[in-house]
Order: C-alpha cells, then structure tokens, then sequence
C-alpha cells in the first residue's frame, strides 16, 4: 500500500522510537487525545511529551500494528502489544492537514485491565520525564 508521507514517518516513529521525527510531523496546533487523559493535550510540546512517553509504554517487542484503515486525511492504525503480561489492544487515529502535519493524534484502547496498566505506566513515565 501506498501510505501517505505522514503515515510513513508514523511507521518509523514506531519502528525507531526516534522522537525528533515528531518536530516534522506535528502541526503548531495539534492536539492529542490520550485513553487515560479525559483533557485534550493541546500543542506541539504537550503532545511531543505525551507521544514520547507512550512510545516508551507502548512499543516494545510485541507491538504491532494489525489493520490500517487511510483515507486522504485521516487514518485509524489498530495495533496489539502486551505490557506485563496483559495483552493490549487499540487503534492510533491520526488527522493531519494538506500540509501534511499531524493536527489531531487519539489513542483508544481496550479492556478495561489495559488501561488501567496503561494510565500506571504512563503516570510513570511522565512523572520521571518531569524530574
């Protein structure tokens, strides 16, 4: 499949954990929707520390992606992983402008026992990113 530029750099996102890739692809006003978080995270410094601290949760080797589904400016990435042996599931549904900037980043996911593993790691995560 042929993805849009945006969904390639997504892919090596995941691949490389490389978050300077994030500068290039996230619009001034993106906003990101974590499945913790009820508030929108709004910019480009929040959901930079909020992406970054999800890679590190997330993405280990069980990660994977299972179903895309892209349309001209949007995509829903359903994904698998397993964190402490409980198996996640959930999608990655990305919006981006005709800039090809990321405007809108959300993260749903399943069950219940998955994101209460998830919002433990992720508060984690954020607290040692804070000092």
């Amino acid at each position: 499949m042929n993805h849009p530029k945006v969904v390639q750099q997504w892919h090596k996102l995941v691949e490389t954990k490389d978050l300077d890739l994030l500068d290039k692809m996230l619009a001034e006003e993106v906003v990101f929707y974590s499945p913790v978080v009820w508030t929108p995270q709004k910019g480009k410094w929040l959901t930079t520390m909020y992406l970054g601290a999800a890679a590190h949760v997330f993405i280990n080797d069980t990660f994977k992606y299972v179903r895309e589904v892209i349309g001209p400016n949007d995509a829903i990435l359903e994904f698998q992983t397993e964190i402490d042996g409980v198996v996640i599931e959930g999608v990655d549904m990305l919006h981006w402008n005709d800039e090809g900037l990321l405007t809108n980043v959300k993260v749903m996911v399943r069950p219940l026992k998955a994101i209460q593993k998830i919002h433990q790691k992720m508060g984690e995560m954020l607290e040692n990113m804070q000092g």
